[in-house]
Parts: structure tokens; sequence; C-alpha cells
């Protein structure tokens, strides 16, 4: 199945989930829990959004049941559909933004309707299912991205453009292949290592060594599913001695290895 909705309870998420999907899970509850290691606390009413081979693990201490959509990148490519609806880099695969949105109950009571209806939609057999499946979740995505970047307007790391954050985030985009060391960017950022690293923990969330990890393997990740060059390749373009520390690397940090990666989560029709 390219598209399914779960109704799970949180007991089957506190071990470490990952999927070769992308992920949508709904909480109508406060929830704790953690995305690549890294912790978050969500209020009532949140989505949070993976894509595939993302770490998940639930860390709340009062039982709850979720909504949880899941979809292959062959049913709906965010990639090749980011003209439509800009969730890529906004709902999936930005490091610097929390993985998750929190919405009116009005909203989320919309977009429960709309799960509701891909789930009985998906078992109709209809030749026009997938069409309609395909509208439903793109409009799930319009929602959310439409709501989350409204909320960035109006928060603070946004509206400031000489946060030390911002100023790392442009500085890691343009360095990251060639410069991994802490030390690097804070003697660019003409600071300290601990308070560079103080600074971008409590704006980010995150340490810089967390962030220039993740940035790596978000890049890795992309060339892997939007490109059909070689293991090989996409080790000398990120900068590893070889394809072997290359797979090393990824394989820590992803849990499964560059090929297995690939083989799994496909290499996405934006490729072409």
């Amino acid at each position: 199945m390219l598209i399914d909705i779960q109704h799970l309870h949180t007991s089957s998420l506190q071990d470490d989930f990952q999927s070769a999907l992308y992920q949508i899970f709904m909480f109508e509850n406060p929830a704790k829990f953690s995305v690549d290691f890294s912790n978050y606390s969500s209020a009532a009413y949140s989505l949070v959004f993976l894509s595939p081979y993302q770490h998940f693990k639930w860390q709340g201490t009062t039982p709850a049941s979720i909504i949880n959509l899941e979809f292959h990148g062959d049913f709906y490519c965010i990639e090749y559909h980011k003209k439509e609806v800009a969730c890529n880099g906004l709902l999936f695969n930005n490091i610097y933004l929390t993985p998750f949105v929190t919405i009116s109950p009005i909203l989320f009571t919309e977009i429960k309707t709309i799960f509701n209806k891909i789930e009985v939609e998906k078992d109709g057999g209809s030749p026009f299912s997938e069409s309609v499946l395909k509208s439903y979740l793109q409009l799930v995505l319009a929602l959310c991205s439409k709501e989350k970047s409204l909320q960035l307007v109006h928060t603070d790391v946004y509206q400031n453009e000489l946060t030390v954050s911002l100023k790392f985030q442009e500085l890691l985009e343009s360095a990251f292949l060639f410069e991994r060391s802490v030390q690097f960017y804070a003697d660019e950022l003409a600071l300290g290592v601990d308070s560079f690293s103080k600074k971008v923990k409590k704006e980010l969330g995150k340490s810089p060594s967390q962030l220039i990890q993740d940035r790596v393997v978000l890049e890795a990740k992309k060339m892997l599913h939007l490109t059909y060059l070689s293991v090989k390749e996409i080790a000398a373009k990120l900068q590893f001695e070889d394809e072997f520390y290359f797979s090393r690397y990824f394989k820590k940090n992803v849990g499964i290895s560059p090929s297995g990666f690939r083989e799994r989560v496909g290499i996405s029709i934006a490729a072409k």
C-alpha cells in the first residue's frame, strides 16, 4: 500500500521507530517525543512530519492514541510537486525547524476528517481513487504548510536577521561540504566555541555539531533519492575519503546503509 492510515497507541512508538515512508502523526493531546535524537514537546492539536528513515521515539508518560498517515514517495513525490505545495523544506527536510506544527482545534478537526476520507477511499477500489487520494493528501500538506509559514513569520528568530542561528545557518549551507568543525563556525562568527554552542542550542534546540551532522546526512539522503549517482560518486561529492567511510558514517547516523536506503526509498521521479 503506497498510502495508508493507521490508528496507533503510543506504546508501539516507545522504541526507536523508522520507516522507508513519509509519516504524518496527529496528536490531539500535548506530546513529548524525539526526532533524530533531539527532544521536542508539542502542544495539543499538533502534527509531526517525518521523512524516510528519520528516527522517532515517543517519550510521553501518558498513554495516548495517535492517527498516522504514511505514504511512499512513488505515490506522492514532494520534490516533484513543490510548485503546487511548498512542503519540502518546510514540513519535511529542514534540519533547522521543529518537525511539527501546532494548529487550531478547528483545523485539526478538518484534517482529521480528510484522514477519515482517505481511509474510506483507499479501500474503495474506484478507478479514480488514486487521483482522489493524491488530492486529499495534497490538501493536508497545503493546509499545514500554510499554517507553519504563517507561524514562522511571527517568530523572533525569523524576524531578527542578526541572530547567531541565522548567521550559522547561512554559513553552514555554504560550507558544510568542506568544513565540519564547530571551531571553524565559531571563529567565522567571532565567538568562542562555548558561547557559540550555547547560543545555537538556545535558538535552534540543537548543538552546532548535531546540525553539521544532520546537514551532511540530509544532503546524502537527497543525493541517494534525487540522483542516479553511485554511492562512490556521492561519497566523493560529500568530501568523504572513500565510499566505505561514507557508508559507515551514513549507517551510524541513519540506521541503514546508503544502498539499502536507496533500495527502500527509491529514486524520485524528480531525478529524471
